[in-house]
């Protein structure tokens, strides 16, 4: 059985659909990511390993393969993490694979099960309705950003087990305390004075005429010569 659900490559502003597919066989227990992705998306078997672990729905002990097609986009980063994981529990049968198939799955799996907030998501969720998919699974902390997209169905979930019991999986619910973003601290606005310049009072006037009157100014020669 191969469960199927959707995710999207950024690309600068940009981004394309990437479908997800894993396929579990019996076979010598393993898990394996194909489809280009780099570093950082290699390791989501060991992400996904853990958290699917902690949060209560644990991954088979069987040979796992990931194929994100098309297979020959280069795939960046730690958003799949979601997408893997429900894909690998579909193709289980702990979840429909109708369920998720027309649904684009964002979000970065920490090792308690919980979906961390990403950045891109109004970039991927564009992305995602230019394509045609109007239904997105977005991290709890990515919510305000998510919703200024018009016309698209936007879930978003605290964990795994959230998302999954969202997809109709029997288990029963357990309330977590969801990732959010840190607050961007205040950057000190720092404004400076032509009167705190030492000397050059002919290069100070000048700066002010030229602001003052909205003039062309060139300045010529090393720091601390007179113009």
């Amino acid at each position: 059985m191969v469960g199927r659900t959707l995710s999207v490559a950024l690309q600068g502003m940009s981004g394309a659909i990437v479908e997800v597919e894993a396929h579990i066989a019996s076979a010598i227990p393993g898990f394996q990511i194909i489809g280009l992705p780099d570093t950082a998306l290699s390791d989501a078997k060991d992400r996904v390993r853990a958290a699917a672990a902690n949060d209560g729905c644990p991954l088979p002990a069987k040979k796992i393969v990931v194929n994100l097609s098309p297979a020959a986009l280069p795939k960046h980063g730690s958003a799949y993490d979601l997408a893997i994981a429900v894909a690998v529990l579909a193709a289980e049968g702990l979840i429909s694979s109708e369920a998720i198939e027309s649904v684009v799955h964002l979000g970065e799996l920490s090792l308690d099960g919980r979906v961390r907030p990403m950045n891109g998501v109004l970039a991927a969720i564009v992305a995602g309705r230019a394509a045609g998919y109007t239904r997105f699974v977005v991290p709890r902390g990515n919510e305000d950003e998510a919703r200024l997209v018009p016309d698209v169905e936007v879930m978003t979930v605290a964990s795994l087990r959230d998302a999954l019991i969202r997809h109709g999986a029997e288990l029963d619910p357990a309330p977590v305390e969801p990732l959010l973003r840190q607050p961007v601290p205040a950057v000190p606005v720092v404004s400076g004075d032509l009167a705190d310049v030492v000397g050059n009072p002919d290069a100070v006037d000048a700066l002010v005429v030229a602001a003052a009157g909205g003039h062309h100014l060139f300045m010529l020669g090393p720091p601390g010569v007179r113009p």
